[in-house]
């Protein structure tokens, strides 16, 4: 039987492969607890002077989560839900932090957990397939893994918008939104790691030059091209403000945007926007402890189940969720989700 992730070495390189290609590389806690493992050797091995992901397959990096699994033992009040997002956090944690190069190949589908594994470290190289997402509001979550961090500083209010929505972004849109830092061609990304073994890596600078190598145009990006009206539909202090603003404007994007936003969790929409609006000014570690806190009460609740069952389990893509508006979501119930945890804070190694 496969490993679902596999470690190897190549020269002075570390390599790793989410290997469940039939579930589009989805993490399970297992692969989190495995990964975490290995960085801690790879951070004081002084043998190891990059490290490199990759997901198995030509569909993935990594498409999340394990939700299916997270669902089951949720709904029948299981400990896994708690276990898997204490560990995988952590991890996102010590990626951020890690001192050496950790570079990734974002090929095909990156989603949630995907981008936890990815975004917080130094590299992030897209190919032409790959497809960015945090489309956690429509099941009733909110764009975690560090996306209080990074989507806070992604250009103007753009990471708003992908909190918001859960938009899709091809290559130029990842790089005009900060989440992938080059494009390389699909069919190189072998050649690249090659390069990357063979380049006697000393700094985070020889890495780049290595990847600047193999760097191919990856044409317009649509989203600069939208940013005036992004930014301004946008930049509202709420998340009636924007929906205000975006059925006010009478333009077809506009009208869209709003159509998609009220299709999601009202919960998850609201604390999704004051975890991006907070998240810009907390370093990495504060914006886990953060999302800790949410997601205690997000795997107590009712949305995420309820958005999980529609989308991934039914497909009915019909969730009722409670409650079922934004005007019955008041201050309180917000701050709840932000409030300190009876059992502490997450803590870090």
């Amino acid at each position: 039987m496969d490993q679902e992730i596999e470690f190897g070495r190549k020269g002075g390189l570390a390599t790793v492969l989410l290997n469940r290609p039939k579930a589009l590389n989805a993490l399970t806690h297992e692969m989190c607890v495995e990964l975490h493992a290995r960085l801690k050797q790879w951070r004081s091995d002084d043998s190891v002077r990059a490290v490199v992901v990759q997901g198995a397959g030509d569909r993935a990096f990594c498409a999340g989560g394990d939700i299916r699994k997270l669902y089951d033992e949720g709904r029948a009040g299981g400990q896994y839900p708690y276990d898997f997002y204490h560990d995988e956090y952590r991890l996102n944690v010590d990626i951020h932090y890690f001192p050496k190069p950790w570079i990734s190949l974002l090929d095909g589908i990156v989603m949630g957990g995907g981008c936890g594994v990815s975004i917080p470290g130094s590299h992030r190289v897209a190919t032409e397939r790959v497809t960015f997402a945090m489309p956690e509001t429509g099941i009733g979550l909110f764009p975690d893994v560090g996306g209080s961090f990074f989507l806070s500083r992604s250009p103007g209010r753009v990471g708003t918008w992908l909190a918001l929505t859960g938009a899709r972004l091809k290559a130029a849109d990842s790089l005009h939104a900060g989440v992938a830092d080059a494009c390389i061609a699909s069919e190189r990304q072998d050649e690249l790691i090659d390069a990357l073994a063979g380049a006697g890596i000393a700094s985070h600078d020889d890495a780049t030059d290595v990847i600047a190598g193999f760097a191919s145009e990856p044409g317009e990006s649509d989203l600069a091209a939208r940013r005036g009206d992004l930014d301004r539909l946008f930049a509202g202090d709420s998340v009636e403000e924007i929906l205000e603003a975006l059925d006010a404007d009478g333009g077809e994007w506009a009208a869209k945007q709003a159509s998609i936003m009220r299709t999601k969790s009202p919960t998850s929409l609201k604390i999704a926007f004051r975890q991006v609006r907070d998240g810009g000014s907390r370093d990495f570690r504060e914006c886990m402890k953060m999302e800790w806190r949410m997601v205690n009460r997000v795997i107590a609740g009712h949305d995420f189940y309820e958005g999980t069952r529609a989308t991934v389990i039914d497909k009915d893509q019909s969730p009722a969720w409670q409650p079922a508006t934004l005007s019955e979501i008041d201050a309180a119930t917000v701050e709840g989700y932000f409030a300190p945890l009876p059992d502490g804070d997450l803590t870090f190694d």
